[in-house]
């Protein structure tokens, strides 16, 4: 016990699981099963009417069926109605013959058979012939052509005999239902959690040297349930999956192995938790099949686990060890588990908790400045507001446009920014034309005084077209394009502009003062 808690921890609790010991927990009511823990399933067959004829046409296997005491029984009185019938055969052409009269035999006379002289004496010589003893006594003689034919069906009759009772025998006791015997299972299954998934789990193990040749392993779940359709079906047989599409259910079984069941949204347990455990009602019915090594014949082990055998939150003591050469396997520890924490919900319930409790959150999509979506999509002007250094960084974002207008605009963007960087803008709101796009700098203020923000002159510029041959379609390509009219350049040293008068008419151009004048 010491030794196991300091492997396992002092949380874990060993549990003897062995049903020959007494608990002091009360006696719970025999549970029915459909299939004993020995695999002796409990069924019986009655009400066969007039198919019970069917028994008598395949009689051997009737025969290997039947129990041993039956068999020896049927054994015993076959040889023996036989051998008394044969020998009053030999009686009875000894008295047609008249040789039981003639007790001496003398020879002048030939008997049928020599040396018969009663029942005793032809049951004997029956026994001689059919047993090859011949011990030169009792014989027959030439002038018996009855006896000879009776001798012959004799032999014919007895080998017979000897090949359907002796081979009945024989599969019999070399059935391999006592191999079987052999093959242990745990006495509970255990549900826990291996690699992070909640799982079923029960143990089986081989305890003679010799191997199961193919040994494969299946299970059903046997519960009653009803179909939406209101069809009641009793004793509903259901598959276990423990592990055919991956191959894990082909057990290479010369140690213990721990078959494991995963419990997932497939599996009949999928909404099985710890409290329901004690409401529920099932069988798990374990088949292992393989070929004996030794007689190449088939064996099948069978048991069954009920919902009182199916222990929450425990696993199974690990019963093999290292030693100097070999590996040692500890049986005496076959049974036993002990205790580890595991969670008292179900799959479904874990599964619906982890999706409210940590939902996955959509990407969020950052927004772009774009002229097709109006007033929606607009932005600060801090954010409007950029510098031609950064033209680089303001390019890089047009990739994020459709490839259609990437195709259409990238060109004609190539040379923008190309104007921007060079500074190529002509004094007078004019601008340079590059290819079939001109463009130009124009001033958004009404004057050409600096705006002063912090001590720092900016000054708004837009990009606008000013090709008035343009059509109509090369217009909405550039106001497509718009998203690249507004930067941020920085502005020349201020202008200081010396004011003329305290009026804002005086400091108009003298072409605007003379047309104010004469409205």
């Amino acid at each position: 016990m010491s030794a196991v808690r300091r492997k396992f921890g002092e949380d874990y609790q060993v549990v003897n699981t062995n049903r020959t010991m007494t608990f002091s927990a009360p006696v719970k009511r025999k549970r029915q099963r459909f299939v004993e823990k020995n695999g002796r399933c409990n069924v019986q067959h009655g009400n066969l009417g007039g198919e019970t004829s069917r028994y008598l046409s395949d009689l051997f296997t009737t025969l290997v069926d039947l129990k041993w005491r039956w068999n020896l029984l049927i054994f015993i009185l076959t040889y023996t109605v036989a051998w008394l019938v044969m020998a009053s055969m030999w009686w009875v052409i000894a008295y047609i013959r008249g040789d039981l009269s003639h007790g001496s035999h003398e020879p002048p006379y030939t008997p049928c058979v020599a040396n018969v002289y009663n029942f005793p004496s032809a049951f004997l010589f029956f026994i001689e012939t059919e047993a090859t003893i011949g011990y030169g006594h009792r014989y027959i003689t030439e002038k018996c052509p009855e006896g000879i034919i009776l001798f012959l069906f004799q032999s014919l009759l007895g080998s017979i005999v000897d090949a359907f009772l002796i081979g009945c025998m024989f599969i019999k006791m070399s059935q391999p239902k006592k191999r079987a015997e052999t093959l242990m299972f745990s006495q509970d299954a255990v549900i826990s959690q291996r690699d992070g998934k909640l799982c079923l789990m029960f143990r089986v193990g081989n305890l003679r040297n010799s191997h199961m040749v193919s040994a494969q392993i299946r299970c059903k779940l046997i519960k009653s349930r009803q179909t939406p359709e209101g069809e009641f079906l009793p004793l509903d047989q259901c598959e276990l999956d423990v592990g055919f599409g991956t191959g894990a259910d082909q057990l290479f079984l010369v140690s213990p192995l721990t078959i494991c069941h995963e419990i997932n949204s497939n599996s009949p347990f999928f909404d099985l938790s710890q409290r329901s455990l004690m409401n529920e009602q099932f069988e798990i019915v374990v088949i292992l099949e393989g070929i004996v090594e030794t007689t190449g014949m088939t064996c099948q082990a069978r048991t069954s686990y009920t919902e009182d055998e199916v222990l929450w939150g425990h696993r199974f003591l690990p019963v093999m060890s290292l030693e100097e050469g070999f590996f040692r396997v500890d049986y005496s520890q076959f049974h036993n588990t002990f205790e580890v924490p595991t969670p008292p919900y179900s799959v479904k319930e874990q599964e619906e908790k982890n999706s409210l409790t940590s939902p996955n959150p959509p990407p969020a999509v950052p927004t772009l400045p774009s002229p097709l979506l109006g007033n929606a999509g607009r932005i600060s002007r801090r954010e409007r507001l950029l510098s031609a250094d950064n033209a680089d960084h303001v390019e890089e974002q047009t990739f994020r446009l459709p490839s259609k207008l990437q195709r259409m605009s990238s060109t004609k963007e190539e040379h923008l920014w190309r104007a921007l960087k060079t500074g190529s803008a002509l004094p007078g709101g004019k601008a340079s034309s590059t290819g079939d796009l001109p463009l130009s700098i124009q001033r958004l203020r009404s004057s050409s005084i600096p705006v002063m923000r912090q001590a720092q002159p900016e000054e708004q510029v837009q990009l606008l077209s000013l090709d008035g041959d343009a059509e109509d379609g090369d217009l909405e390509k550039h106001r497509l394009l718009s998203v690249f009219n507004t930067v941020t350049a920085p502005a020349p040293a201020p202008l200081h502009i010396p004011l003329v008068g305290n009026r804002p008419e005086d400091n108009l151009p003298p072409k605007l003062r003379r047309m104010n004048a004469d409205r």
